[in-house]
């Protein structure tokens, strides 16, 4: 097998457990480890036996593939050059800052003839892998992301910075497209919003009530979905599926509840992440979640965001 050449581009917490993972991988070579701020390239870099670079530019015919860690604000440049140079790319979420920028992306990736995915991590979750088999015509869905604040990802609201795994992973098990959206948020410690509940209307008819906030006691990761025969709970943390049904009742009596528990392993999200992007390297084939699927996210975020500021501007009139 051939030996894949790795790199990471941008050297912060994230970045460097991207690092571990390739470096821990049969048939990749993690060989450089690439930050504007040198220091956290050489430590990164030396921590897992690569060599350290201060410009993605420096890339180009070195590498076969690259995670890209950044900023959120540097996504779109550093993946536009890494593409145009040959080099099939992982970009973490969000993908570009903007929408705009995503669909240059896009394009950028198809006319290079290069791979680009995207890091919605959640699509690896076990749990979520479960809920695939399960889910069936759901009516209503609601999710709760909620988490202390820290200054990591604070470069975007928390739009972008969380609620956006849950927008992936409700497209990506109902393939339903957003009709309408009545959002609010508010700012508390940044200059973005840090707290947003967003009620969506979806094409098929479904409902979604999502929350987020990155000033919470407390960390939560919930997702909720009702459907005509259930209703299901999903802990992402846990990686549990709790299921509730009603069964047929005597006639005159009310419906009883049967409830089913389903426990997942233990698993590596971001090892299986890294590895399906380094068979889809070797492979030449599609990539589990696409440019286009993050791009979509990213649409329906900028959806939420026109929402809030017409809320916004209504509540000044």
């Amino acid at each position: 097998m051939l030996e894949l050449r790795a790199a990471v581009v941008g050297a912060g917490r994230l970045g460097s457990f991207h690092a571990q993972k390739y470096r821990a991988m049969a048939g990749v070579k993690l060989a450089h480890v690439v930050d504007i701020n040198r220091e956290h390239a050489r430590r990164v870099a030396s921590e897992n036996g690569a060599e350290a670079l201060v410009h993605h530019g420096q890339l180009k015919g070195r590498v076969d593939l690259a995670s890209v860690t950044a900023s959120s604000s540097a996504h779109f440049q550093v993946a536009a050059d890494l593409l145009r140079a040959g080099i099939d790319v992982l970009i973490e979420k969000p993908m570009t800052a903007t929408v705009g920028e995503a669909r240059k992306l896009v394009s950028i990736a198809r006319a290079s003839g290069r791979i680009l995915q995207v890091g919605h991590l959640e699509r690896f979750n076990p749990a979520i892998i479960g809920l695939r088999s399960i889910l069936k015509n759901p009516r209503f869905v609601e999710c709760d992301r909620l988490a202390p604040f820290t200054e990591r990802g604070t470069d975007v609201d928390v739009i972008l910075d969380l609620m956006i795994h849950d927008i992936d992973v409700i497209v990506s098990l109902t393939g339903a497209d957003v009709v309408k959206v009545e959002a609010t948020g508010v700012a508390v410690l940044t200059d973005t919003i840090d707290v947003a509940t967003a009620h969506v209307r979806f094409s098929n008819r479904m409902i979604g009530n999502l929350n987020s906030s990155r000033v919470a006691p407390r960390r939560q990761r919930k997702i909720r979905f009702f459907q005509p025969d259930a209703y299901i709970s999903v802990d992402y943390e846990e990686r549990k599926i709790q299921i509730y049904r009603k069964s047929a009742a005597p006639s005159g009596r009310f419906p009883t509840i049967s409830a089913e528990q389903i426990d997942f392993e233990e698993s590596d999200a971001l090892a299986d992440e890294i590895a399906s992007f380094v068979d889809t390297v070797r492979t030449r084939g599609t990539p589990p979640v696409t440019a286009l699927d993050g791009l979509r996210a990213l649409e329906i975020c900028e959806k939420i965001k026109l929402a809030m500021e017409a809320e916004e501007a209504a509540s000044a009139d």
